[in-house]
């Protein structure tokens, strides 16, 4: 049965677009915990991070470094808080929170922000 992240790599589903290649889709979470709140996840489903082939894990990680930079520059925050939980959506991915102070990242489980960020701005400071 296809995850949501495999219907949105399909594009039966669309997303907040951030960034992209061959391998790996980067977009903006649709329950974001602070603003420029993004996942990265890789186009081949893998249900767990540790289970992941060594190169696609460190492809993946090198994606994540590479969105986290770009959302460091274009929304001018301290750090990008990566993290990974596993257990919402069976396709491995990595969550990209922009910060800039300890408190701005919220503990899991917490419902985020409230109310929604507009996307389309938020892409359009992120993509240029």
């Amino acid at each position: 049965m296809p995850t949501i992240f495999s219907r949105i790599i399909a594009g039966e589903i669309p997303c907040h677009k951030v960034w992209e290649d061959s391998r790996h889709l980067a977009f903006l979470d649709i329950n974001p915990w602070g603003e420029g709140h993004t996942l990265v996840i890789p186009k081949t489903a893998h249900e767990y991070l540790f289970d992941m082939p060594e190169a696609d894990y460190l492809a993946l990680h090198k994606a994540a470094q590479g969105v986290a930079q770009l959302l460091k520059i274009r929304l001018g925050c301290k750090r990008v808080v990566s993290f990974v939980v596993g257990y919402e959506v069976p396709h491995v991915h990595i969550h990209l929170l922009p910060t800039n102070q300890i408190s701005d990242f919220l503990p899991p489980g917490s419902r985020g922000m409230n109310p929604k960020p507009d996307f389309a701005a938020l892409l359009k400071r992120i993509t240029g």
